[in-house]
């Protein structure tokens, strides 16, 4: 078949011609006149029919594309790395998602930049396999970094006309020309076309950052995810730069379940991280192991797929005082609230050396756990209203744009501080008041009305993990 399609007409005419001077050679003195006719006529036939179907193999051979050139074709090195260096910069990039809510820009990259290492930057465009023309970017660098030398930073770009975009790169020069080795992001949150008001799969996610040291409080870590899946919530999402060898067990268990979702954040291969919150204090490249950008990461990674989004610590839960349920809470708060995108919920310390005296819940299965048990804590300190007072977050993700830890920093709502008898954070670990005295302490058993379901819940996963003993509960 495929001599064929090769075989010119010229090729045809020869071979015809030979064909026929034999043929008339040899019947030369045996026919007629009408035969030679009929044979003209024949032969004016056959030609007419090879020269129609050689101008139609031609045409048909000349429809098919010329292959793209090399340096117009995607050749794709597709970071999977949560954290990808940026080549030629002081700049790590984390993520890309699509976000339309600005009119005009399509494309957000979360990334941590040098703060004071200013240079414009290109968007490259994957688009079903071909490259885009560059184009420029918007750069937003977030306002809180707490003096710290690297900074959480938006990069904002369009997407050129008639693009399907599948992967983005950055670019240091407006040239279309891609840097060997250059590193491609996916491009997250893609619209499916599905109806905008579409079932999200998750009603509650709770973003945890950062887990790093040795952190290994495997009893307090339990109770609190286990206290808030009694609660309504569907996912729990963790950066982990590393934790103790107990507490590690635990979040393999939870992750196997799907309960929780590990983020590897090996943000010490790059940086310094610091482990404080102040650079003046504790010096290092950024603040907290990069909490900033995590917790901005893991809005835009539940954008799509989850309706609230809580902003917490690992050892804070948000409580509900007067609902049994943080979906009960909402709907409550929504109706009352309907234009409100971030609920801000009230800290409240329960100091870990006061005990509850009775020891009900001082339990012999959980004896060789590491860890606070929660349970048996039940005092709390008043806040000090006349200085600043954290909270934390309740927020739809869709209606945020930046976050810092205590507050949103770019929204689309309204904000609302939700009444401290309505919600408000149960956080035990050290004093913050320490020169109360006990007596200035209120007691607060909310926990214990959870009890009978969280024991028998918080011996199970512990079982799970290979964590409690055999005089745990079945």
């Amino acid at each position: 078949m495929t001599s064929f399609m090769v075989f010119t007409y010229y090729d045809w005419r020869n071979t015809l011609q030979l064909w026929l001077g034999l043929f008339f050679t040899s019947t030369w003195m045996e026919k007629t006149k009408e035969l030679k006719g009929k044979l003209l006529l024949l032969f004016i036939a056959i030609f007419i029919f090879l020269l129609s179907l050689n101008v139609t193999i031609h045409r048909t051979y000349k429809a098919f594309p010329k292959p793209l050139p090399a340096s117009k074709m995607c050749f794709l090195q597709i970071s999977e790395q949560t954290l990808t260096p940026l080549y030629n910069t002081k700049h790590i990039l984390v993520s890309a998602y699509m976000d339309q809510r600005v009119k005009g820009l399509d494309i957000r990259i979360i990334g941590i930049f040098k703060i004071d290492s200013d240079q414009p930057l290109y968007c490259l465009f994957c688009c079903a396999g071909q490259l885009s023309s560059a184009t420029p970017t918007t750069i937003l660098k977030h306002n809180d970094n707490f003096g710290f030398p690297f900074i959480t930073t938006d990069v904002m770009c369009g997407i050129p006309k008639g693009c399907s975009a599948t992967h983005v790169t950055l670019l240091t020069q407006p040239h279309r020309v891609t840097i060997p080795n250059q590193t491609w992001l996916p491009i997250r949150n893609q619209k499916t076309g599905r109806k905008e008001e579409q079932k999200l799969q998750f009603n509650f996610t709770v973003c945890i950052s950062n887990l790093f040291g040795d952190y290994n409080n495997v009893l307090q870590f339990a109770q609190t995810l286990e206290m808030y899946r009694l609660l309504g919530v569907d996912r729990v999402v963790i950066y982990k730069t590393s934790c103790g060898p107990d507490l590690d067990r635990l979040l393999q268990s939870y992750s196997q379940e799907g309960f929780v979702e590990m983020v590897p954040w090996p943000i010490h291969r790059y940086l310094n991280p610091s482990k404080g919150w102040l650079f003046s204090q504790s010096g290092g490249d950024v603040h907290y192991f990069g909490q900033l950008t995590t917790l901005n990461e893991c809005i835009y990674r539940s954008m799509e797929r989850s309706r609230y989004v809580l902003l917490n610590d690992i050892d804070e839960i948000i409580m509900p005082y007067k609902h049994n349920n943080l979906m009960s809470l909402m709907d409550m708060l929504q109706k009352q609230q309907p234009n409100t995108g971030v609920f801000l919920i009230e800290n409240h310390i329960f100091p870990k050396h006061h005990f509850e005296p009775s020891g009900r819940f001082h339990l012999p299965q959980w004896s060789d756990v590491p860890g606070v048990n929660i349970l048996e804590h039940i005092y709390k300190e008043d806040p000090d209203r006349s200085i600043y007072h954290p909270h934390k977050m309740i927020v739809q993700p869709r209606l945020v744009e930046q976050t810092s830890v205590h507050e949103v920093i770019k929204n689309f709502g309204e904000r609302f501080k939700v009444p401290m008898d309505v919600c408000r954070i149960i956080h035990v670990r050290v004093a913050l008041r320490g020169s109360l005295k006990f007596e200035q302490l209120r007691e607060d058993k909310r926990l214990w009305d959870f009890q009978e379901k969280l024991i028998p819940n918080v011996d199970k996963v512990l079982k799970r993990a290979g964590l409690l003993g055999s005089e745990g509960r079945s």
